[in-house]
C-alpha cells in the first residue's frame, strides 16, 4: 500500500470559462486604451476582448509551460503594441503580456482554486478573488499619484505632465536637470569652479531646506522620544491615578486640527519670545511627534513582564538602573519605531511651519509650498521623489523593529 502523500487536483474548468474571464480583461484594456474617446469604445473594447480571447483558446493548446507562455504572449503584445500605437505603449502592452500568459494556464488548469478549500463553491471562489482584486484596485489608487511623481521628477522640460518625448521612451526626453537645480538653486555662482560647496552649502535654497529639515526633525526626534517614553512607562503603571485622562491629554496633539494647534502656539511662543526661532519649532515639532511615541511604546509594554522590574528591584538595583538594564532594551524596538514615526512628522509638517517659521528657517515642505505658489519648478517633484525614498526607507525600519519586538517577547508569525 503506498504511503506517498495525496494531492489535491483542481477539476479543469471548460474552455469558454478561460476565454470569458480573459476577454473580459481585454475588454478593459482596451476600454482604457481609448482615452476617454467615446467615439473608439466599442471598437477597442471589441478588439481587446477579441485578442485576450484568442490568447486564452491557443496559448493553453500549445504550451503547458508558464515561463514559455508568459515570454511568447509578451512578445506578441509588444510587437502589436509598437506598431499600432508607439514604443511605450509597446512595453506596456508587454508587462500586461507577459502576466495574461501565464493566467490563461493558470485559468485553463483549474489551479485557481488551490487557493481554496476543494469543497468551496463557485461563489466562494469568485468572492476570495474579488475581494483580493477590490484591495489590489484601492491599494492602486493610493499608491499611483506616488508612483507618477518619480518619471515627472526626470522630464528635462519644465512641465508637470509627460512629453510625447517621455512617451515615446527618448533618451533626451529624460535628464537630472531637477536633481542638479536642488544643489545649484540660489547659488551666487552655480557654474563656478572655486568655492563652489562653500557657495553650495550656505546660499542654495534646497540645501537650506534639507539642513533645516534635519536640524529641527533630529533633535524634536531626541526630545519627544524621550518625553514620550517617559510618559509611556509611567502610564504603564497600573497604580498612576487618572491614566485615561492624562492618556487623552498628551495624545491631543493627533486630534486637534493642526491649525488650531498652530495658531495657539504662535500667540503663546510670541509671548515669551520663541516664535521665528529654531528653539520654538523644535518644542514645536516634539510635543506633535510625542503621541505617536507614547502610543507605540505603550503597546509594546502591554506585554512587558512587570516581574522583571520587581525582581530587579529586589537584587538592588534603583529606578534608573533597573530602567536602562531591564526595561530599555526589551522596549527599545518599540522605542525607536516611536521615535522614527516623531521623525517623520516632524520631517513632512507644513502648517506649523508656515506660522512660527521665518524665512531662515524654512524647512523642506514649507520650500515646496513655497515652490508650488511663487515659482512653478519640477524640482518640487524631485525632492517629493527622494522624500519617498526617505519615507519608505525609514517604514522599512519600523517593519523591521516591529518583527524584532515581536520576536523578543515570544509572539511568532510574519
Amino acid at each position: 500500500m503506498s504511503t506517498g502523500e495525496y494531492r489535491y487536483i483542481p477539476p479543469q474548468p471548460p474552455t469558454w470559462f478561460n476565454i470569458a474571464w480573459l476577454a473580459g480583461f481585454g475588454a478593459i484594456i482596451g476600454l482604457a486604451t481609448a482615452q476617454g474617446n467615446f467615439a473608439l469604445f466599442l471598437p477597442y473594447l471589441a478588439v481587446g476582448a477579441v485578442l485576450f480571447g484568442l490568447v486564452a483558446l491557443i496559448v493553453p493548446n500549445v504550451t503547458q509551460n508558464r515561463a514559455l507562455a508568459g515570454f511568447g504572449v509578451t512578445l506578441l503584445f509588444f510587437v502589436l503594441g509598437w506598431q499600432v500605437f508607439s514604443f511605450a505603449y509597446g512595453v506596456l502592452m508587454g508587462v500586461v503580456g507577459y502576466f495574461i500568459g501565464r493566467m490563461s494556464l493558470w485559468l485553463s488548469s483549474g489551479n485557481y482554486r488551490l487557493n481554496v478549500p476543494p469543497y468551496a463553491t463557485s461563489g466562494e471562489v469568485l468572492w476570495f478573488y474579488a475581494f483580493r482584486t477590490i484591495c489590489g484596485l484601492i491599494f492602486l489608487f493610493l499608491i499611483t499619484p506616488i508612483i507618477i511623481l518619480i518619471p515627472l521628477s526626470f522630464n528635462q522640460e519644465p512641465y508637470f505632465s509627460f512629453t510625447p518625448g517621455m512617451l515615446a521612451l527618448d533618451s533626451e526626453a529624460y535628464s537630472l536637470r531637477w536633481y542638479w537645480d536642488i544643489l545649484k538653486n540660489g547659488m551666487a555662482a552655480p557654474e563656478a569652479v572655486s568655492g563652489w560647496w562653500s557657495d553650495m552649502w550656505n546660499n542654495a535654497q534646497w540645501v537650506r531646506s534639507i539642513k533645516n529639515s534635519f536640524w529641527i526633525g533630529i533633535w524634536a526626534t531626541l526630545l519627544s522620544t524621550a518625553l514620550g517614553t517617559l510618559a509611556a512607562i509611567g502610564l504603564s503603571r497600573s497604580e498612576m491615578p487618572y491614566r485615561r485622562g492624562i492618556m487623552a491629554l498628551l495624545i491631543s496633539p493627533m486630534i486637534v486640527p493642526l491649525v488650531i494647534t498652530a495658531s495657539g502656539l504662535f500667540y503663546f511662543f510670541s509671548d515669551v519670545g520663541l516664535a521665528k526661532t529654531y528653539v520654538g519649532l523644535i518644542l514645536a515639532h516634539a510635543a506633535l511627534g510625542t503621541p505617536f511615541v507614547i502610543i507605540t511604546v505603550t503597546a509594546t509594554l502591554v506585554s512587558f513582564d512587570q516581574s522583571l522590574v520587581r525582581a530587579a528591584a529586589n537584587m538592588g538595583a534603583g529606578p534608573v538602573k533597573t530602567f536602562f538594564k531591564v526595561q530599555m532594551p526589551l522596549i527599545l524596538p518599540g522605542v525607536i519605531s516611536g521615535g522614527l514615526f516623531a521623525f517623520i512628522t516632524s520631517f513632512d509638517e507644513v502648517v506649523v511651519v508656515l506660522q512660527l517659521a521665518d524665512v531662515k528657517q524654512r524647512t523642506i515642505p514649507r520650500q515646496m509650498f513655497s515652490g508650488i505658489r511663487e515659482q512653478i519648478s519640477p524640482t518640487i517633484l524631485a525632492v517629493a521623489t527622494i522624500l519617498v525614498i526617505i519615507s519608505i526607507a525609514l517604514l522599512t525600519a519600523v517593519e523591521l523593529l516591529r518583527r524584532r519586538s515581536e520576536r523578543m517577547r515570544g509572539i511568532t508569525g510574519t
